[in-house]
């Protein structure tokens, strides 16, 4: 890939962005479009100027999913260029990545339309959901770009039939590790490597030499991330991990092939439609060529979707959690598209073609592209005005040392620093247990030494019943989408 490549996908890839921050700007103003992602610079503020682990400052917590990620963000206040600042620029910086590295695996899996690999790239970088997750604050994006490396990975030493692959395979193990220090998903990584070591090669010594090599490497780094949860949790993975799954674990009632529909359908909504036939092709030209880092890396990304289908099918908030795998499989169906235009012999027919599919993939891109700009600006609009609003008025109102009970704990924990009892069990996990039950969260507040309660008025009626309102905003975005305003109440029970 020459340096002209990388400097453009560079300066799409800033511009992509910027644009989406100036859409914020003007529609509301600058912030995030989510609250979690207050949640991560809490962390990285602890962290950078009171060298603690913890959301509220003294009191240690695993509510954070992706310590690394806080880490990155605390640099930022080292800097003194946080929250904004830097948080943007680590998002440009992993966009950009996403680009130039899909742009080269891209060259691998379709080699004789090299020349179109900036195509790929841009594809990417101009992607609605990966441009909203690189404005989000969130470390979404950047675990993408760990797996898309090491599925990259694979890809290049199959193709390239690269001998002593030792390094290599240690390499591949850290990513691997480094990504759960991201997102505790980046476990299922292992899968495709390890399937690809045990069907690559004929010659068990080989074998048994490259699932060492990997293994230690992903030891190196999951064995600390586990010790790390341990120490400050007592427990071996996040409490976001086991509070998600309790949260919404009545949604394992709907059907199956429902939820799968219901989650299946969100990568394709912008360009995934039209690229979805590349998919079946590249498969197809896989599994004929015996290719099986592709077809173990596509396994991979349905398995993820699956993954959220069985245990967390949730799809608000953009499917952000299906984003990690959305690269790939815009990567693998742009090369298999490719694929198909190499084997039409007739070059009018090609040209036809070719012409016809880049204009419909340009015009939808770019079309969910500005649609993507103006969903991040109400998204940022709706946390600005009641998550953000609520956490000011609270700092300005009420005592230093009030117990305060909350569901959204992001923008709250951040900005007005009170004790807290979090209903969403991050930083309480003793909630996760009855998270659902009102009547035990009832009796919680109430030995925990709640004065407030903070919430959505709907999320919790049975708990407004034991409240009396004296705050609630009167923010105008969240009721335009269907939503309702964030409102403070005084918890009556002694």
């Amino acid at each position: 890939m020459t340096r002209r490549t990388i400097s453009i996908l560079g300066i799409i890839s800033a511009l992509s962005l910027t644009a989406y921050l100036l859409t914020s700007y003007y529609f509301y103003r600058i912030g995030f479009p989510l609250d979690d992602a207050w949640i991560h610079q809490a962390y990285a503020r602890n962290l950078a100027l009171n060298h603690e682990w913890a959301f509220i400052s003294g009191i240690p917590s695993a509510g954070s999913t992706g310590p690394l990620w806080a880490g990155l963000l605390a640099v930022g206040y080292l800097l003194k260029a946080a929250p904004y600042f830097w948080t943007f620029l680590l998002g440009w910086f992993t966009l950009w990545g996403i680009g130039v590295l899909g742009a080269a695996i891209f060259s691998i899996l379709a080699p004789r339309s090299t020349d179109k690999m900036i195509w790929a790239g841009l594809l990417l970088i101009l992607e609605w959901h990966l441009v909203w997750a690189a404005a989000s604050g969130m470390e979404t994006l950047i675990f993408a770009l760990l797996g898309l490396a090491v599925l990259g990975a694979l890809t290049y030493i199959e193709h390239r039939k690269i001998k002593g692959q030792i390094k290599q395979w240690v390499s591949i193990g850290a990513l691997i590790g480094i990504s759960i220090w991201l997102r505790p998903g980046g476990i299922t990584l292992l899968g495709p490597a390890l399937a690809t070591i045990l069907f690559s090669s004929n010659i068990f010594r080989k074998k048994i030499r490259r699932l060492s090599s990997l293994l230690v490497g992903f030891s190196m780094v999951f064995f600390p991330y586990l010790l790390f949860n341990r120490i400050i949790a007592n427990a071996w993975w996040p409490n976001t991990f086991y509070a998600k799954q309790a949260e919404y674990a009545f949604l394992q009632s709907i059907p199956l092939w429902k939820r799968f529909l219901e989650l299946g359908v969100i990568p394709l909504v912008g360009v995934g439609i039209t690229l979805l036939p590349g998919m079946g092709i590249l498969l197809k030209n896989a599994v004929e060529k015996k290719r099986l880092s592709i077809i173990f890396g596509s396994i991979w990304a349905a398995g993820y979707l699956g993954l959220y289908v069985w245990r967390l099918p949730v799809t608000y908030q953009h499917g952000r959690y299906l984003i990690p795998m959305m690269p790939i499989f815009f990567v693998w169906s742009f090369a298999g598209f490719a694929l198909y235009l190499e084997n039409i012999t007739s070059n009018q027919i090609r040209r036809i073609i070719k012409k016809s599919w880049a204009l419909l993939n340009i015009c939808v891109l770019l079309a969910f592209w500005w649609l993507g700009a103006l969903a991040y600006a109400r998204d940022v609009a709706v946390i600005e005005t009641e998550m953000v609003a609520v956490a000011h008025w609270v700092e300005q109102n009420l005592e230093a040392d009030v117990v305060i009970a909350a569901h959204d704990i992001g923008a709250l924990g951040y900005f007005a620093e009170r004790p807290i009892l979090d209903l969403a069990g991050l930083i309480s996990p003793d909630v996760i247990s009855f998270i659902r039950d009102e009547a035990a969260l009832d009796d919680y507040l109430d030995r925990q030494g709640a004065a407030y309660l903070i919430t959505f008025p709907n999320w919790y009626p049975k708990l407004r019943e034991s409240a009396t309102l004296v705050f609630q905003t009167q923010g105008y975005i969240s009721p335009q989408l269907g939503g309702e305003n964030m409102a403070v109440y005084i918890w009556n029970h002694p």
